[in-house]
């Protein structure tokens, strides 16, 4: 007789069991789903907010470079004294300037776009010293012939940094 009980209570038992498991399984795939989906929905909802705020950074970023441009900046920024090395410094300096006004855009834009930017004022800086090293430059006006004149030959750095910034702009969308 007891035997019998116990089959009968496993009758009963193991059917709820299976039933319970299955409803748990169910139900915890369920809170997956939805969990996913909550996070989905706030990041779509971060992004739509986001992604004016990248764009503008991108926007400043692109100024930035036009305007450290050597093209645009010796014709933006006239010489204080005849000395060559008194406009080198005051050519740096704006591009510093300019540089620091902007600095808060890098945690919009990726890190790589960042080392571009980066790399396109080092070298603007680096031409500019360049120049003023050559011996026939000895006053600022040579100074700025001689880095115009550097620009024919080869592109600015500026360009290059912003073809990439176009490119990554374009990604976005």
């Amino acid at each position: 007789m007891e035997t019998t009980k116990i089959i009968e209570l496993l009758s009963y038992t193991l059917p709820a069991l299976i039933t319970g498991g299955v409803a748990y399984y169910f139900f915890s795939l369920h809170t997956k789903n939805e969990e996913g989906r909550r996070r989905y929905l706030i990041q779509k909802e971060a992004q739509k907010n986001a992604l004016p705020l990248r764009l503008q950074a991108y926007e400043r970023i692109a100024l930035f470079l036009e305007r450290i441009n050597p093209t645009n900046l010796l014709v933006r920024v006239a010489p204080i004294s005849s000395e060559k090395i008194d406009y080198q410094n005051f050519l740096v300096a704006h591009i510093d300037q300019e540089f620091e006004h902007n600095l808060t855009q890098q945690i919009y834009i990726s890190d790589e776009c960042w080392k571009i930017v980066l790399a396109a004022k080092n070298a603007t800086i680096q031409m500019i010293r360049k120049a003023s090293l050559n011996p026939e430059v000895n006053n600022a006006d040579k100074l700025r012939e001689a880095i115009f004149n550097d620009l024919i030959d080869k592109q600015s750095p500026s360009n290059n940094a912003l073809a990439y910034i176009k490119k990554e702009v374009g990604e976005l969308w």
